[in-house]
């Protein structure tokens, strides 16, 4: 059968590593000039591992797991608001991985022979017929398929396309900043793992260790008007931070401009209606784009992925709609439910004044061991 992967981030790679996997004729389309993912760290929940051990990709990722025994929230200042034992409920539902984004993109990449890749391939539109669907790049057919896997991200023109009704993209009015570094020596091992949250400006400050010698950080805080630079949201970030704990504006000092990533953060205005429609299915951001509160976007898209290759096996052309609208009736209840709860997270993480105290003070009366449990059922997304 032959299958259409439009977008090749880690989602679509996956997707279509699993698919080629299967015995079907799969064709990738990236609108880069080259396969690549830019970036820093990113962290692949215990949820996400299981779906990439479903179509053999898990063993490169396993190596990068996460060495911290304490995670959880604190204030800016660092004190402790919701403690959790991650090495329990490492031992509860597995471990996650936290990984260089490229690097993650060159393992799940590694399984796909280079003929089966169309770099410099824009997919602008997709025109389905009873018999299947034709791929159109620069007003031309560039490809005829039974299936088409839309993985063209956050951004998505195909979701527009297939769903003019729905309203797209809503951005959060928050701006997200992502760098990784050199471990410094001497690093208080307790701060790993953690996010701190600010209760008087509503900003946060996570930070994850990348292996033995590096860091991921990232920030997360009103957005002003337009999104600056690098340059200016690095000036901006130390400004706010000035007097958090020592270690987020040494780290954020340290990691120069040029290799920090700035995002105005966006999710979906609303659900959509359906993650398939005929012989097209969505994944990862295209279907279900969300805040990064929880950590789950890679991890969801790796659910989709696996979830289309278990689907779509033994699949035939015939098939194609009604195994597409199983996997819809799987997946989309599920990675709804992890949508609304990255959107609930962010506005608590967020708040701030009187509404920010409260949280605060609630969550210190949280006591670990259940603090411990909810994280436990969070990495365990899909069974949630």
């Amino acid at each position: 059968m032959r299958v259409v992967v439009v977008g090749a981030g880690l989602g679509g790679v996956a997707a279509a590593v699993g698919l080629h996997r299967l015995g079907h004729e799969v064709t990738l389309f990236e609108r880069g000039a080259e396969l690549r993912e830019a970036g820093t760290g990113i962290v692949v929940m215990p949820n996400g591992l299981r779906a990439l051990d479903a179509v053999g990709l898990a063993d490169d990722v396993r190596g990068h797991v996460m060495h911290a025994t304490l995670g959880g929230l604190r204030d800016w200042r660092g004190r402790p608001l919701l403690i959790t034992d991650l090495a329990r409920a490492q031992q509860e539902v597995g471990t996650p991985a936290i990984i260089d984004r490229a690097e993650l993109h060159r393992a799940l990449r590694a399984p796909l022979p280079p003929g089966l890749v169309r770099t410099a391939t824009p997919v602008e539109r997709l025109e389905p017929d009873p018999a299947g669907v034709s791929v159109i790049s620069d007003g031309n057919p560039v490809a005829r398929a039974d299936a088409v896997i839309a993985a063209d991200g956050i951004g998505s023109k195909l979701r527009a396309q297939l769903f003019p009704g729905h309203p797209g993209l809503r951005r959060t009015g928050r701006i997200d900043l992502r760098g990784m570094l050199p471990r410094p020596a001497g690093l208080a091992a307790d701060l790993l793992a953690s996010q701190l949250v600010d209760r008087r400006s509503g900003a946060m400050f996570g930070l994850f260790p990348v292996g033995e010698d590096r860091l991921y950080w990232f920030t997360d805080s009103v957005l002003h008007g337009t999104p600056p630079d690098a340059y200016e949201a690095r000036r901006q970030m130390l400004s706010l931070m000035a007097d958090w704990h020592p270690l987020v504006t040494a780290l954020i000092e340290a990691t120069p401009a040029d290799d920090i990533y700035v995002d105005p953060i966006a999710r979906l205005a609303e659900p959509l209606p359906s993650y398939a429609t005929g012989r097209i299915a969505f994944l990862g951001d295209a279907a279900h784009a969300m805040p990064p509160d929880l950590g789950q976007g890679a991890s969801q898209a790796f659910e989709d992925a696996a979830a289309l290759t278990r689907h779509l096996t033994g699949a035939e052309p015939a098939d194609v709609a009604e195994r597409l609208l199983r996997y819809d009736a799987e997946r989309r209840p599920s990675a709804n439910r992890i949508m609304r709860a990255a959107s609930r997270q962010s506005r608590l993480t967020s708040q701030t004044g009187l509404a920010a105290w409260l949280r605060d003070t609630l969550l210190r009366a949280v006591p670990s061991r259940l603090a411990t449990r909810q994280l436990a059922a969070l990495w365990h997304a899909s069974k949630a």
